[in-house]
């Protein structure tokens, strides 16, 4: 029986960092993954580097160059005659990207001294841990404290399961091989825009149906106005209040059915993409009398510190509470690494970014205004638009505005939100700010150089105020 001091049961980017962080304090650990490729291969990282993160961005990238090189290259002089997209060699590239990814992670295992375990680990009681191995052996395994980091699946529609042919998962949606003539997909969230955006970039004629009357209900009402905008300006046709009930599928296609305020609808398309969510991964990964509780939804119970219900047993990730983000679950296996140590470690809930990788990108990190205005508490908004901005009109990339929300009492930061260019790369000086507790004032304080994206931040700070120097203050 193999002794350790941390067991980490998934290898996704919640189970891998903790494993290092872990290895890193001088702890004897092992990480099981069970994660297979199509080809039947192993490989560490997860959803997020095998079918998710990492994937989608790379398709993202060649999707919008191909874009602009249609559309925006003429603008800057730059002719180019019979553009033509090849959808093997893109995937191709995508694919050695993800390889290279997944093979970085035994690279930094091996150098930090984690032991990599590829096969299914299901936890037992008292501190022990069911390994099965690629070959079918079980192995049991035993350590003084034992991380879940299991991930998620996506979420399956009861009228309309996945066939993995015509109506795929986003994992499936990320594999094409061919741009489908009329795509559908079923949930407007950041799964279904950026697949969605994907595939209407490379020439799909994309329809997004979501269930809900608001859309993108989650970030601040003026970012999901614009994003509505903007996409449909693109050509993305976007459906709310449509609630889907079934299908009928042929060689020819799929016909959805669907309900929306003018009554039952069809809609017919050659391929389905179903992104209405993700769910806890559960399967097989507790065993009997593990003393692990998990509530109504799947989600394994825990304390703000990532604890279970069971002794020295601990979960991170797309396992527990919270948003379901790579980088939620990263910062919580490492804290929890730290806690075992005996050090300090903490996760700030109030200041996990979200981003969608669409174009114009969104990103957000607080309170949304309306949040804030529920609340009661006085504040005051700056918005500064990227239209406004040298840089981004030197990059043809004018879409879109920062908007800062701060309370009137203390000027305390509670909110920045961005739609337009690279707002996945400048939420982390917001995110750096809210972490400290910074002012407007601070903000405003802070010479940003020029030309740059960045001082869209710094005039949406100082419109807070009404001292915008680059725009009118109203």
């Amino acid at each position: 029986m193999s002794q350790y001091d941390v067991i980490v049961i998934g290898g996704g980017p919640a189970g891998y960092p903790a494993a290092i962080r872990a290895a890193q304090n001088k702890l004897k650990v092992a990480c099981i993954d069970e994660w297979q490729n199509k080809d039947g291969s192993y490989a560490f990282g997860g959803t997020c580097l095998n079918a998710g993160c990492i994937p989608s961005k790379a398709l993202l990238e060649s999707s919008e160059l191909f874009h602009r090189t249609q559309h925006e290259f003429a603008v800057h002089g730059i002719k180019v005659a019979n553009v033509e997209v090849d959808v093997p060699t893109m995937q191709k590239r995508r694919a050695t990207i993800v390889k290279q990814s997944t093979a970085g992670i035994s690279s930094l295992f091996k150098a930090a001294g984690v032991t990599p375990l590829q096969g299914h680990g299901k936890l037992l009681s008292g501190n022990r841990v069911e390994f099965t191995g690629k070959d079918g052996k079980k192995e049991e395994l035993t350590a003084k404290h034992i991380i879940l980091a299991a991930g998620s699946i996506p979420t399956e529609l009861k009228s309309l399961p996945f066939d993995g042919e015509q109506v795929i998962d986003s994992w499936g949606a990320l594999e094409l091989q061919a741009v489908p003539k009329r795509l559908g997909v079923i949930g407007a969230g950041v799964i279904g825009l950026e697949l969605g955006s994907v595939w209407k970039r490379l020439g799909a004629e994309v329809v997004v149906l979501e269930a809900l009357d608001t859309f993108l209900p989650m970030a601040d009402g003026a970012v999901s106005k614009e994003a509505l905008k903007q996409f449909k300006k693109q050509g993305l046709d976007i459906r709310l209040g449509a609630k889907v009930s079934g299908a009928d599928k042929s060689k020819g296609g799929v016909k959805l059915k669907y309900s929306d305020a003018n009554g039952e609808q069809t809609l017919e398309v050659d391929k389905v993409i179903v992104a209405i969510g993700r769910r806890p991964y559960t399967k097989d990964l507790l065993g009997e009398g593990t003393g692990v509780e998990v509530d109504e939804r799947g989600f394994v119970k825990v304390d703000h510190e990532c604890r279970t219900s069971a002794a020295n047993v601990w979960a991170v990730g797309d396992l527990v509470r919270g948003p379901m983000l790579a980088h939620k679950g990263k910062e919580e296996g490492v804290v929890v690494a730290d806690l075992i140590a005996g050090k300090y470690g903490e996760v700030n809930y109030k200041v996990i970014p979200s981003v969608i990788y669409t174009a114009p990108e969104i990103a957000w990190v607080g309170q949304t205004e309306e949040e804030v205005k529920k609340s009661g508490r006085a504040y005051k908004v700056g918005s500064f638009p990227f239209a406004a901005a040298g840089r981004a009109r030197a990059m043809e990339a004018t879409a879109g505005f920062v908007k800062v929300v701060s309370a009137t009492d203390d000027d305390e930061i509670l909110g920045i939100h961005i739609i337009g260019p690279m707002a996945g790369e400048l939420i982390a000086e917001a995110v750096l700010a809210m972490e400290y507790s910074a002012s407007t004032e601070d903000l405003q304080r802070t010479i940003h150089a020029h030309p740059t994206l960045s001082e869209a931040l710094h005039e949406a700070a100082l419109a807070a105020d009404k001292i915008a120097i680059d725009f009118p203050n109203r």
